[in-house]
C-alpha cells in the first residue's frame, strides 16, 4: 500500500512538471534600438516562435497614447522617435506583457 502511494505521489509530480514548462518556455521578450529618427523594435517568445500581430502601444508619461499599431510578419515594428518620454508596451495577452522605458532603447540617451 505505502508503495502504490509513493508511487502516485511521484507520477503526481512528474505530471506537474511537464505540464509547468510550457509556461517557463514561452516568455515574451521585446528589444528595441534607436536607428536615425526612428526606433525599431524586435519581439517574439523565449522558445524561439515569432510576435507576428503582437500588439505594441507607445505611451508618453502623461498615459496619452502615440502610436497602436501590431508587429509586422518578421515580429518587427519601426516608428518616428517620439518626442519626450515615452514607454513601449508589448501586450502578448495576460501575464505576457513586456514594458520599455525610453532610456532602456539601445542608442537613447537619457
Amino acid at each position: 500500500m505505502r508503495t502504490n502511494i509513493r508511487f502516485f505521489y511521484i507520477a503526481l509530480l512528474m505530471f506537474s512538471s511537464l505540464v509547468a514548462l510550457p509556461v517557463w518556455a514561452h516568455s515574451p521578450h521585446c528589444q528595441c534600438k534607436l536607428e536615425g529618427d526612428f526606433i525599431v523594435c524586435q519581439g517574439g517568445f523565449s522558445d524561439g516562435s515569432g510576435a507576428e500581430g503582437i500588439q505594441l502601444d507607445v505611451i508618453n508619461y502623461d498615459e496619452d497614447l502615440i502610436l497602436s499599431s501590431a508587429l509586422d510578419e518578421q515580429s518587427r515594428i519601426r516608428f518616428p522617435r517620439p518626442d519626450g518620454d515615452f514607454y513601449i508596451l508589448l501586450d502578448a495577452g495576460p501575464g505576457h506583457i513586456v514594458e520599455i522605458d525610453w532610456p532602456e532603447i539601445e542608442g537613447m540617451e537619457s
